[in-house]
């Protein structure tokens, strides 16, 4: 157990031998981000450059690397894939004075850095930071030690979350399992793969979102825009969707008060292959099969999370579709240095409106809402539409058939051609016809192209917001691709008042 103090920053931790020091290091290289500072205080021989060290050579993926001692050199910096880290050793600097001379106040912005000896370079230190102290304990054993971890900044929030999480491990009966780090996606979520007694799991941690900013009728995006605020809707979504004969992860162990899920581990085969990757036609097909599958069922607007615990899943309304279009006029439109008067806005908006009014009147299905290559596995043992993995569903809500249709064939990270697009849609709507004699293929086209152009608008502005505001350029690189969608979707004979504002007042964007 790691007990926290008051408030949150920091918590005190009892490494009684090497493997627990290996773990607690596991701890805080998962929670590293660029630009990140760690200090390591303690005595001669209390295990500040073991610690740093093991850290090195375990975000390195290389027990062999070579890491001195940074005693005599004062810094050594080590290139990695994710980030660089600088690692840095005071012991020799007899005044802060001296750390300009060796150029601490020119370390890379993006690099973590590993101080030992803090005390050296008082008043230096950011304000963001996460100090780790290790004190020896001889009465306890020669590898004990003691160690106080005490988040500063907007460290204080994650030294809570590091405790939280190895007191959920420790509890599930995790503890000793070997975490390794998984890329997540755009969101606030992280996960990590556990490997126990030769099995491996998937930790889920989604802490509970804060509101945003008010942007319409004194309620934040997310709030207009349906998004799940916790893990509840993703325990409710992941039960239903097992019922109802699909591979949702199954759920070992919930903290849905923290948002800590420990999921089977549905592997990494994904529905597209070679590189650049590509669509897999076969494993589409299935997928597709998928939203044939679940849009013939008939699915219950509240959902049970635990006895006591309902979710209740929202209607993609007219207000969701439209704060998701006015991504493009507020993030998509000033990255690409183009504006708008007040009456543009009004007329883009009215187009839209009356655009969407099909959309809203079609028969209502449950809409996973990101049902796209990233979210999809492909498991090859099991039968049917069974083999394909469902990963991303707590932002579910109910709304046309045609969006998660238009989310797979217009992925925005991958390039999906035409033909297949043109292939999977009529493929889909056979399906549903035979299923359905009274299924109008001419209504549902015309809302796929509706839907499948209000995505592509809206994950514009999402991907400019990303690089505006949270700083990740690297979705800025898919934007052709989703233009070309974009026009692709706009294309269709009710959308032409549409295309034609498009045509006037949104610029094209370029290869990045």
């Amino acid at each position: 157990m790691l007990p926290t103090t008051a408030g949150g920053s920091s918590f005190s931790v009892q490494l009684p031998h090497e493997e627990a020091m290996h773990r607690f290091m596991r701890d805080i290289a998962l929670a590293l981000r660029p630009g990140d500072m760690i200090t390591l205080s303690g005595d001669l021989g209390a295990g500040k450059t073991t610690f740093a060290r093991a850290l090195i050579r375990y975000l390195a993926g290389d027990e062999a690397i070579e890491v001195p001692s940074p005693t005599f050199t004062l810094i050594q910096t080590y290139e990695l894939d994710a980030f660089s880290i600088v690692h840095a050793d005071l012991y020799r600097v007899s005044a802060s004075s001296e750390l300009a001379e060796l150029g601490f106040d020119e370390l890379p912005e993006d690099a973590v850095v590993l101080l030992e000896w803090p005390d050296r370079a008082a008043g230096l230190l950011p304000a963001d930071r996460l100090d780790i102290a290790f004190t020896i304990s001889p009465q306890q054993g020669e590898t004990f030690r003691n160690v106080r971890i005490a988040g500063h900044g907007t460290f204080i929030a994650r030294a809570e979350r590091m405790a939280a999480i190895r007191n959920f491990l420790d509890e599930s009966g995790f503890g000793e399992a070997e975490r390794l780090y998984l890329q997540g996606d755009a969101s606030s979520r992280s996960y990590e793969r556990l490997v126990l007694n030769g099995q491996s799991y998937i930790l889920m941690n989604a802490p509970r979102k804060a509101d945003g900013p008010q942007v319409h009728d004194g309620k934040p995006y997310s709030a207009i825009a349906h998004l799940a605020e916790d893990v509840n809707a993703f325990i409710a979504m992941a039960k239903a969707l097992r019922a109802a004969g699909l591979s949702a992860p199954a759920i070992y162990f919930a903290d849905s008060e923290k948002g800590l899920l420990i999921l089977e581990d549905l592997g990494e085969e994904r529905l597209v292959g070679g590189e650049p990757p590509a669509p897999i036609p076969e494993r589409y097909e299935t997928a597709s099969d998928v939203l044939v599958a679940l849009h013939g069922k008939a699915l219950a607007p509240v959902l049970p999370v635990s006895p006591r615990v309902q979710h209740r899943l929202p209607s993609y309304d007219a207000e969701a579709f439209l704060i998701e279009i006015e991504l493009l006029l507020d993030w998509y439109l000033p990255r690409m240095k183009a504006t708008i008067s007040p009456e543009d806005r009004a007329a883009f908006l009215a187009l839209w409106r009356e655009a969407l009014q099909p959309v809203l009147e079609s028969q209502i299905t449950l809409v996973l809402r990101d049902f796209h290559s990233p979210n999809l596995l492909w498991l090859a043992e099991r039968e049917g539409i069974a083999r394909v993995g469902l990963l991303d569903f707590q932002d579910a809500v109910l709304g046309p058939a045609a969006y998660d249709l238009a989310s797979l064939l217009q992925d925005a990270r991958v390039d999906s051609p035409e033909g297949l697009e043109i292939t999977l849609l009529g493929r889909y709507s056979r399906m549903r016809r035979d299923a359905e004699p009274n299924f109008d293929t001419t209504a549902f086209v015309r809302i796929y192209a509706t839907v499948a152009a209000q995505r592509a608008t809206k994950i514009l502005g999402i991907f400019a917001r990303l690089d505006m505001r949270d700083g990740k350029p690297q979705y800025l690189r898919h934007m052709p691709r989703i233009f070309g969608y974009l026009e692709r979707s706009l294309a269709h004979p009710s959308l032409t008042p549409l295309r034609e504002w498009y045509a006037a007042h949104v610029p094209r964007v370029k290869a990045l």
